[in-house]
C-alpha cells in the first residue's frame, strides 16, 4: 500500500516551488545540457572527470525537479484567513519565550519545503515545530535538540 503525505502549504509558499521548478526544468536543464556536450566535445568520456561531473549534477537536478513535482501534486494550500488563533497550527506566527536562554522569538510555523530558519520560517516536522504545534497561550512545552533541553513558553499566536 503507498500512503501519500499530503502537504500542507501557503499559497506564497505553492507559488515559489512552482516558480523553482519551472527554473529548473527550463534554465537548470539547458545549462546542464550545455556542460554535457562541452565536456563531451573534450575527447575520450572515460577518463572525463567534467563529464562525470557534468553527468552527476544532472541526476541532481532531476532528483530536485522530482522532489518539487511530488510536493506540488500532494500539496494543499492552506488559506490564512481559515487559521484559528486559540492554537498553534500551520501557518500560525507563535510567540514563544525560550526559558532556557530567557528570549523571546517569533517562529512562523511551515511545512518542511517552506522552512527558511533566516526568515523564521521553521518545519512542523523539526524537534521545536513538533513540539509547539497544537499548543496554547501560557502553555509550556519541553524540547530535545541537539544543544540539549530547552523549556519554551508560549506567549501569543497569531495568524
Amino acid at each position: 500500500m503507498i500512503v501519500v503525505e499530503k502537504n500542507y502549504l501557503s499559497r506564497e509558499g505553492y507559488e515559489e516551488l512552482e516558480e523553482e521548478l519551472e527554473d529548473l526544468k527550463g534554465r537548470g536543464r539547458r545549462e546542464i545540457a550545455e556542460e554535457i556536450a562541452e565536456a563531451r566535445a573534450k575527447g575520450d568520456l572515460s577518463e572525463n572527470a567534467e563529464y562525470d561531473a557534468a553527468k552527476e549534477a544532472q541526476g541532481m537536478l532531476e532528483k530536485r525537479i522530482a522532489e518539487l513535482e511530488n510536493a506540488l501534486a500532494n500539496a494543499r494550500i492552506l488559506d490564512e484567513e481559515d487559521i484559528k488563533t486559540d492554537k498553534a497550527y500551520l501557518l500560525s506566527t507563535v510567540t514563544i519565550h525560550n526559558h532556557t536562554v530567557d528570549k523571546e522569538v517569533k517562529y512562523t510555523l511551515v511545512s518542511k519545503d517552506e522552512a527558511n530558519f533566516k526568515e523564521n520560517k521553521i518545519s512542523v516536522d523539526s524537534p521545536i515545530g513538533k513540539a509547539i504545534l497544537g499548543s496554547e497561550i501560557d502553555d509550556i512545552v519541553e524540547v530535545e535538540v541537539p544543544a540539549g533541553t530547552l523549556k519554551l513558553e508560549v506567549k501569543n499566536i497569531e495568524r
